[in-house]
């Protein structure tokens, strides 16, 4: 067992009273993104572990493309969250409101996750395309939800809205969502989810490419 003398233990305590964004030996990004870590994990593993279910009951599920699109797209998603999240190492004012918003932005994520794809596959078998027709509204619903706290947590964490560009994606993904959520035709939702699938390699490549 480690033992410190007195002027250590004191070197210490100054130490945490000093930098009050460490807790320990880690500091405060460390600690919170934790959580965020998990939630992230967890909804990848939710998308992959519902592709796998498909494939291992292959022979009951009536294929359609569209809702396996999304589910590709929002996996890409995923990634992109937790390849930004790393700008926020820096950030040293953190507030319960501050982390609030930013765990916020993992959970709706999380929850597009657990309805893009079906949780199960009896053995009646399942419809993708009626799947998608049944639960496309909670997913575009959720999807403007996260777009709403992306923009939300740019103007708690830094105090001004995203940049032009960040914005102006943020917008077009916005009014896709809405034209999804109210316009049923299957050609215009397949339209949004093509055009959706291009602006998130377009996003990521101007924007994402290197680690900030």
């Amino acid at each position: 067992m480690v033992r410190h003398s007195v002027w250590t233990r004191a070197a210490l305590t100054h130490d945490l009273i000093a930098s009050p964004n460490r807790v320990g030996f880690v500091d405060a990004f460390s600690y919170l993104s934790v959580v965020l870590s998990i939630i992230l994990g967890l909804g990848l593993t939710q998308v992959l572990t519902a592709f796998g279910r498909l494939i291992r009951h292959r022979e009951r599920v009536r294929v359609d493309w569209l809702p396996l699109l999304w589910a590709g797209v929002l996996l890409v998603v995923f990634v992109q969250v937790w390849w930004s999240m790393f700008g926020l190492r820096a950030y040293r004012d953190w507030t319960f409101v501050a982390f609030g918003v930013v765990l916020a932005q993992t959970a709706t994520l999380y929850v597009m996750a657990a309805v893009v794809l079906p949780e199960q596959v009896d053995d009646s078998g399942v419809d993708l395309g009626a799947y998608y027709e049944r639960h496309h509204r909670w997913f575009f619903g959720f999807f403007l939800a996260t777009l709403a706290i992306s923009i939300t947590k740019d103007v708690i964490l830094s105090r001004h809205l995203p940049s032009a560009s960040n914005l102006a994606f943020h917008a077009a993904f916005a009014v896709a969502c809405l034209v999804a959520l109210t316009v049923p035709a299957r050609r215009v939702q397949q339209a949004i989810g093509l055009a959706s699938a291009a602006a998130i390699a377009a996003y990521i490549g101007l924007l994402f490419t290197r680690l900030q």
